[in-house]
């Protein structure tokens, strides 16, 4: 863990232990700079830390703030999941064989 010096543009808190500790998923002053915030409970006299997701999300921590972050990260996926991006030069999804319908000239590009 690193001392926490980078500013705070935006942070979402991603869990609260029963003892007071906090963690926030944060983004810095620049989007790529993505980090965990932990605020450590008042009586264990610890300092605030980032970080890096890298660290946080490695394999073998099973630490129910890391499960929280999957969760989260898994909810984006799943609201994501039954909204396609459409294009207009790009087929309606299931239609790249169809026939061109009547009143339609197929394209050779």
């Amino acid at each position: 863990m690193v001392a926490a010096e980078t500013m705070v543009t935006k942070r979402t808190l991603i869990y609260a232990s029963s003892n007071g500790d906090r963690w926030f998923l944060c983004v810095g002053e620049e989007p790529a700079d993505m980090f965990i915030y932990h605020e450590p409970n008042d009586p264990s006299g610890g300092a605030p830390s980032r970080i890096k997701l890298s660290t946080f999300l490695a394999p073998g921590r099973g630490s129910p703030e890391r499960l929280m972050l999957l969760r989260l990260i898994g909810s984006l996926v799943e609201m994501a999941d039954g909204a396609l991006p459409t294009s207009p030069h790009a087929p309606e999804p299931g239609a790249a064989g169809a026939e061109p319908s009547p009143g339609e000239a197929a394209s050779t590009t």
